[in-house]
């Protein structure tokens, strides 16, 4: 039964990612500390010009999707850097369950020559379900690739 839990969640997610990646408007990798190990999907969609959409989907101790919206997203002096603040939900599909909500802040840089973006970022995270846990170690490297550069 378990096995049968499993294969769902890993079709699920597999779909997911499928419709994750398809309608990005950036996508790469997140390496560092995720909710399910230590390297995730990474995409961002634009909700306008000073906010976005950043999620992740990573996988290894089970399967864990984070959705934060980066409401404030701004040009720090140049265009070529920005900084970003976010907030919003993860859960992580493993045994124990886990259901929270995580912050970001961050920095990143655009490069004007190649559709790069590499950015770095920290994301404490406050676990709801199945515990009650603050976690304040979720520093990351972002690497994407800006789509319509």
């Amino acid at each position: 039964m378990k096995k049968k839990i499993t294969n769902l969640l890993a079709l699920m997610a597999l779909i997911f990612a499928s419709v994750f990646t398809a309608n990005s408007q950036e996508i790469g990798a997140r390496f560092g500390e995720v909710s399910a190990g230590n390297i995730a999907i990474d995409g961002i969609f634009s909700t306008g010009q000073f906010s976005r959409v950043h999620a992740d989907i990573s996988f290894g101790d089970g399967a864990a999707f984070d959705v934060l919206w980066d409401f404030l997203y701004r040009p720090l002096g140049d265009e070529a850097f920005h900084y970003y603040v976010g907030v919003g939900p993860y859960i992580w599909i493993n045994d124990p369950f886990w259901l929270g909500a995580a912050g970001e802040i961050g920095l990143e840089y655009h490069f004007n020559e190649v559709p790069i973006a590499l950015g770095f970022d920290w994301r404490p995270a406050i676990s709801i379900v199945e515990e009650t846990d603050i976690h304040f170690s979720g520093f990351g490297f972002n690497i994407r690739y800006v789509i319509g550069n």
